[in-house]
């Protein structure tokens, strides 16, 4: 019984730790980019801050990826409580919040290549931690590229959709901004229920989660030789 509690522990802490700083570090970014570019709501809020507590969200920072282990799903996810930002106080409301939506996944594209280039540093711990901070050193890598990629998808609020909204012209911009209120219905849609839907008639309908999961393995594959652990 002792041996299988330390390996849930064990189990738990190399993934959860490499969860709570991708989403803290991601919600704290956009909040930082939106004060420098003029908004100051996050930061009067508190949430400009690396204290993963000031992020943590119930049900999507704990009982989401608690689930997903219980579970044995092959991937962990998760997302913390969104920082508030007054997009009309940006200096530039439309231009800036292309930039304040872009810093989230940046930040965990960045963490991604900070974890691959610590691989190098393994071989100067002692051994019994090196293998416990590999496997967090690994979960980080998958988690930050799999969290970057699935809120690049273009889809308010997604900072993807946000991106685009930003970036196209008006006709495509509105129509799509005006699915903000529905977007995480349509995602909860897309990515359960069709396939779900799919499955019962023999037809694989899961094709947001492969285009992510595709995605994924292919910018680890390129994170990996970037940081020369190919």
């Amino acid at each position: 019984m002792f041996q299988q509690f330390s390996i849930t522990l064990h189990a738990v802490s190399t993934w959860t730790i490499p969860l709570v700083i991708a989403v803290t570090f991601h919600e704290a970014s956009h909040g930082y980019v939106a004060w420098l570019l003029g908004d100051d709501t996050a930061w009067r809020l508190g949430r400009v801050s690396f204290n993963p507590f000031k992020h943590i969200d119930p049900f999507g920072t704990v009982l989401l990826p608690a689930l997903l282990l219980l579970m044995r799903s092959p991937f962990l996810f998760g997302y913390a409580k969104p920082v508030p930002v007054n997009f009309r106080a940006l200096r530039n409301p439309r231009r800036d919040s292309i930039w304040v939506a872009a810093a989230g996944p940046t930040m965990n594209f960045v963490l991604a290549i900070l974890a691959a280039l610590a691989f190098h540093l393994l071989v100067y711990l002692p051994n019994a931690a090196a293998p416990w901070v590999a496997e967090n050193l690994k979960n980080a890598l998958i988690i930050n590229v799999l969290l970057a990629i699935f809120n690049l998808l273009p889809l308010p609020p997604l900072d993807g959709g946000r991106i685009a909204v930003g970036v196209l012209p008006d006709a495509l911009a509105i129509p799509l901004a005006r699915l903000e209120p529905y977007g995480m219905m349509i995602l909860i849609g897309v990515l359960f229920i069709l396939p779900l839907l799919g499955a019962q008639f023999g037809i694989d309908l899961n094709v947001v989660w492969q285009l992510v999961s595709r995605s994924t393995n292919v910018i680890i594959d390129a994170i990996l030789r970037l940081t020369g652990n190919t």
